[in-house]
This record gives C-alpha cells, structure tokens and sequence, in this order.
C-alpha cells in the first residue's frame, strides 16, 4: 500500500461496518485496490466473492453464515443451519442451508458451500427472527418452532432420524408453550397432520 495512502484507508475502513460488501467499501470511497491491500497487510479477511470483514472484528463462530448473508440479503437461514443455531441437532452442517422466497433469483454461492431451498412466498416471513451471530451482526433465521416443522415436513431430504431427533429435543425443552407454537405454525404451513401425532409420541 502507498504509505500515505494507508492512514486514509485506514479512516475509511473504521467507518465500515464489522462484515461489508464491495458496495459499502465503494460508498466508504475504498477502491478495488484499496480492499486488495488491505487484505494483503491482513487488515482485512475476504470471506467470500464481494464480502469482508476487519480483522478488528469480533470473533464469532458464524462467519461462514455471516458471508453467505451479506451475499443473499434477502435469504433467510433455514434447514440444518438453523436447527443447529438453535442447537437442536448436534451435527455441523457441511453447507450453509438458506431459503429465498419462491420465484425469486437462487443465490449461486460457491464458497461458502451453500445449499438453497425455496419457500413458499405467502409463508416465507413466518417465524423469521434475528439471531446475533457476532456482537451487534444479526442475520435472518428461522425460528426454533418453524426449523422443526420444516424439518418434519422435508424429513425425506434431511432425513428422518434428525428431523425426529430435533422434534423431541425441541419439545422436552420447550415444553406446552412449546408445543403450542409447533402446532401454529405446522398449520399455517399445512403440516398439522404431520406434526400431531409426532409430538404425541414425544410426549406419551
């Protein structure tokens, strides 16, 4: 970097956000060449195509979610990703699992392994919550409740122990409370016949 360009970079980068996009850097007036050497004096990670965060950043677990984030801002956290975050499984997902509403453009992420799945757009906002993934970074995730459900109702994708393992944990934590959002939200979603007599499995 030209050393009397560095203080400048620098002032502009503290003016971004922990995790930015390319874009954000333009609006902070860094160019191309200014990312690329702030990346080259480790001021910077490239988490993905387009996405960066400072190396000043808080460290978090979720990077990897955070850049596939940052690269689908209108996707939301789903499948085994989410039932993860809300540690009703215990596998590490091998891929970031998103959803995009259906009829919109799929996202094509190569790295972060990504895998996309596309809801309905009438149901797609239901149960969406922010989940903090590094301090004041949040992303948008699927609540426990909706995780489950869509597991059981895609049990033949992801497989039905772990959508059936998820279901149990998920009600022995959460309780009636619990079990009364489960069945809420199965009904907005039409799977109520396959929710019921799980859970009263579980729970006989």
């Amino acid at each position: 970097m030209n050393p009397a360009a560095g203080p400048r970079c620098q002032q502009r980068l503290a003016t971004l956000p922990p995790t930015f996009t390319t874009a954000q850097a333009r609006q902070a007036l860094l160019s191309s060449r200014d990312l690329a050497s702030l990346v080259t004096d480790g001021d910077v990670d490239e988490l993905t195509r387009g996405v960066y965060r400072r190396a000043d950043a808080p460290e978090t677990a979720h990077t990897d979610l955070l850049a596939v984030c940052r690269r689908a801002p209108r996707a939301v956290v789903c499948g085994e990703s989410a039932l993860a975050l809300h540690e009703l499984i215990d596998d590490i997902p091998s891929a970031v699992h998103i959803a995009v509403p259906r009829g919109s453009r799929r996202p094509a992420i190569s790295y972060p392994p990504t895998v996309v799945a596309q809801y309905s757009a009438e149901t797609f906002d239901l149960g969406v919550e922010p989940f903090e993934a590094a301090p004041g970074e949040v992303i948008p995730t699927y609540s426990a409740a909706r995780s489950v459900v869509d597991a059981m109702r895609h049990r033949g994708r992801i497989g039905e122990s772990l959508a059936l393992s998820a279901l149990g944990r998920y009600v022995r934590r959460s309780g009636r409370s619990g079990v009364g959002e489960l069945q809420h939200i199965a009904r907005e979603l039409g799977a109520l016949s396959v929710i019921r007599p799980a859970v009263e499995a579980v729970l006989a």
